[in-house]
């Protein structure tokens, strides 16, 4: 029981650290938005993403040498010296005044994003197989710090700016780093080391499970459920801000509702996967990413196509033409008429069609012309909290995908637990980098916002597909006869 009092207690304050990292981590999100809104800074779209994507590159690709050194030193010094190390770019944020300086900056603190490897190979140490997934899920709880971001961060700059529309918001990064520095401390006082009782590996030797294939498609799984969590964390205020034209606090408050219950329901996740198991759970993940990015990526939109039309049944001469009416060859044909009292449904996609006359009176027609030309309008109106809740529910499909990704990783790869995390986080992370970025040119090239759902429906479809094709080569595998009694029947 001491000892299970003991890993509580370590789980406590690694969740309690990554949970402030995480909030670091995330806080060029609201920053870089407020900062450009307000005009204090005149960032082009591709660099808000870029500017977005950096703190988010450092934190990933830098989580596999974390990773490699928490297994050889433990967790305590290499956690400790992060938080304290990465407050210092936070303390010079504030004298940024260019791209380069604010992106160099973003940069250095994004370390604080390898704190996801650390705590993984720190927090699995101390507790049994059967336990891990439950660890593991809670610790992830601590990625809940990007909605304090959202949420806080945004009030916070309005307040601050309010007697200092031009200075104001550098207090936000100071109080940031001031958090970091604080929690240094806390964890170097509060927490004891261990790390893994195995024989010295040298680099090689840790790098050789990399070799494996299931250990980068572990990794493309978390490059979904994690990567993008992290990416619209901070594409979800400038979203909102946009296409509903709400205010800074309200779209932080909506951007804090998607990550704050992704983040929390971590722990779930790693019960679900102790419980089902994680490969049944991933299943449901990834399947439930397909429809909801499908439902998510149709735009805000009102189009204007050609319809059905009118064309004579029978050749002869135009006698008479109105709005209602066409007379050509001694049959009557009636025009329908645009009804401009029509109300657009609130929730669902509704459409309506009319008719213009494009003949006119005495003009000689042949059978098969058009007499009409029929005009058909759709109108999707995007309802903004069918789309909120939408994102919500993704998003907590993708913080219990994240749970389940790393309930696999003690069960293949218990001694490099440190280093395939480190790995997976790295790929994962990367689709935290990647996405904001990509984001911005697909809105430049198409126009529309809700193109990042497009490119996350594909993400979601390659993820669901390959990981079908190893299951069913699994059953083959090890059964057989089951799997051609399958066939059959199927």
């Amino acid at each position: 029981m001491a000892d299970l009092s003991q890993s509580h207690r370590i789980l406590f304050f690694n969740t309690l650290a990554f949970m402030v990292c995480f909030a670091c981590w995330t806080l060029n999100g609201v920053l870089v938005t407020f900062l450009n809104d307000r005009g204090i800074f005149e960032w082009s779209v591709v660099e808000i993403g870029w500017l977005l994507g950096i703190p988010i590159l450092t934190g990933s690709i830098m989580r596999l040498p974390m990773g490699i050194l928490t297994d050889k030193f433990g967790g305590k010094p290499v956690f400790s010296c992060l938080l304290i190390l990465s407050s210092i770019p936070l303390f010079l944020l504030p004298f940024a005044d260019s791209f380069w300086t604010f992106a160099i900056l973003s940069f250095l603190f994004g370390m604080v994003g390898t704190s996801f490897a650390i705590g993984v190979g720190y927090t699995s140490i101390y507790y049994p197989k059967e336990w891990q997934g439950r660890a593991l899920g809670i610790f992830g709880m601590g990625s809940s710090g990007a909605a304090l971001t959202t949420f806080l961060a945004p009030t916070l700059l309005t307040n601050f700016s309010e007697n200092d529309p031009e200075n104001g918001w550098k207090w936000l990064p100071v109080i940031y780093g001031s958090a970091l520095l604080l929690m240094g401390i806390v964890f170097l006082i509060f927490t004891k080391n261990k790390k893994i009782e195995a024989q010295s590996k040298t680099v090689g030797q840790l790098l050789k499970p990399l070799q494996s294939p299931r250990v980068w498609r572990f990794g493309l799984y978390y490059f979904l459920v994690f990567g993008s969590f992290v990416a619209f964390s901070q594409w979800l205020l400038p979203n909102f801000l946009n296409v509903y034209h709400t205010t800074l606090v309200m779209g932080g408050l909506f951007a804090a509702l998607f990550s704050l219950p992704s983040g929390v329901i971590r722990a779930y996740g790693g019960f679900l996967s102790d419980r089902f198991g994680a490969r049944k759970v991933m299943y449901w993940v990834l399947s439930s990413s397909v429809v909801l990015s499908f439902l998510l990526m149709f735009p805000k939109m009102d189009i204007t196509t050609s319809g059905s039309g009118l064309v004579a049944s029978k050749a002869g001469t135009v006698t008479k033409v109105s709005e209602n009416e066409v007379v050509a060859g001694g049959k009557t044909y009636e025009i329908a008429q645009e009804d401009k009292n029509a109300v657009h449904n609130k929730y669902f996609p509704s459409k309506k069609s009319w008719q213009e006359v494009v003949v006119e009176q005495n003009q000689q027609i042949q059978k098969k012309d058009l007499l009409a030309e029929g005009i058909t309008q759709i109108h999707f109106e995007a309802n903004m909290w069918v789309y909120l809740v939408l994102v919500i529910l993704i998003g907590a499909a993708w913080g219990i995908g994240a749970a389940a990704v790393y309930k696999h990783i003690p069960d293949y790869f218990p001694n490099e637990v440190g280093v395939i995390g480190g790995m997976v986080g790295l790929l994962g992370g990367l689709g935290g980098f990647f996405g904001p970025i990509i984001f911005g040119y697909l809105l430049s090239f198409t126009g529309f916002w809700t193109s990042s759902w497009m490119f996350i429906l594909a993400i979601s479809l390659i993820c669901l597909i390959w990981m079908h094709r190893i299951v069913v080569n699994l059953m083959k595998e090890k059964s057989p006869e089951y799997a051609k009694d399958m066939d059959r029947k199927n």
